[in-house]
């Protein structure tokens, strides 16, 4: 009994924070890359958990009101060619998969801005959108790196290396740096396209900065002097 009425108390909290879960299994799959990373058996486990964080997304997603087939469009086909290409070998799906990928994540991460904006109230699972709306830009502008560095291979250098083709984790800690404005990554832009790419997500983390973290801070400073 104690253990079914924990169990529906953690279904309603998950119904009403999903933010919540989706920035912690974002988290978490950074976390776990470099773990299975190692192996070819780690990389198709690592798809699978990042396939259940895209479904994860257009869960989130699906709860506010934003067009709910436009993310099952983009999951579906990006699902079958991240695992065929994973698993048959096949850089062409990858790449395929890759661009639907960064597709999902951007129009995930509209999304929960669109749920963000939609009121002049502030909840918590509203603050903690932020944080996965962030981790979702991130997420989208790293798969779209690495379509560009299929695109044109040499498209990112670092400092080892130099000639290598960039990881995922190396993309993504890119896209952390710049999407954050702190610029702490030694993954280097070279080609004009990859460089085009870069400048993009440093105008989204700004833009995201000034328009939604902003109001989010202004509303819930309003609703703290409301309380007083």
């Amino acid at each position: 009994m104690g253990f079914s009425l924990s169990k529906r108390k953690l279904i309603v909290t998950v119904r009403r924070q999903p933010s919540s879960l989706l920035l912690a299994a974002q988290l978490l799959a950074v976390l776990i890359y470099p773990v299975l990373a190692e192996s070819d058996t780690g990389k198709v486990a690592y798809v699978l958990f990042c396939n259940m964080v895209l479904a994860l997304a257009l869960w989130v997603v699906n709860r506010n009101p934003f067009v709910n087939w436009i993310g099952w469009v983009l999951a579906v086909p990006a699902v079958i060619c991240s695992v065929v290409g994973h698993l048959g070998k096949h850089p062409t799906f990858l790449t395929v998969g890759y661009f639907l990928e960064a597709l999902l994540y951007f129009y995930a991460a509209v999304g929960l801005i669109f749920y963000m904006l939609d009121d002049q109230s502030i909840t918590l699972d509203e603050l903690v959108a932020a944080g996965a709306t962030f981790t979702l830009f991130a997420w989208s502008f790293a798969f779209a790196f690495l379509v560009c560095q299929a695109w044109v291979p040499g498209s990112f250098t670092a400092a080892q290396n130099t000639e290598d083709p960039r990881s995922w984790l190396e993309l993504l800690f890119l896209s952390f740096a710049t999407l954050s404005g702190v610029g702490l990554s030694d993954i280097i832009p070279v080609r004009p396209f990859a460089r085009s790419l870069v400048m993009l997500e440093m105008f989204c983390g700004v833009m995201y900065l000034a328009v939604v973290v902003s109001r989010l801070i202004a509303l819930a400073t309003l609703r703290a002097k409301e309380g007083k």
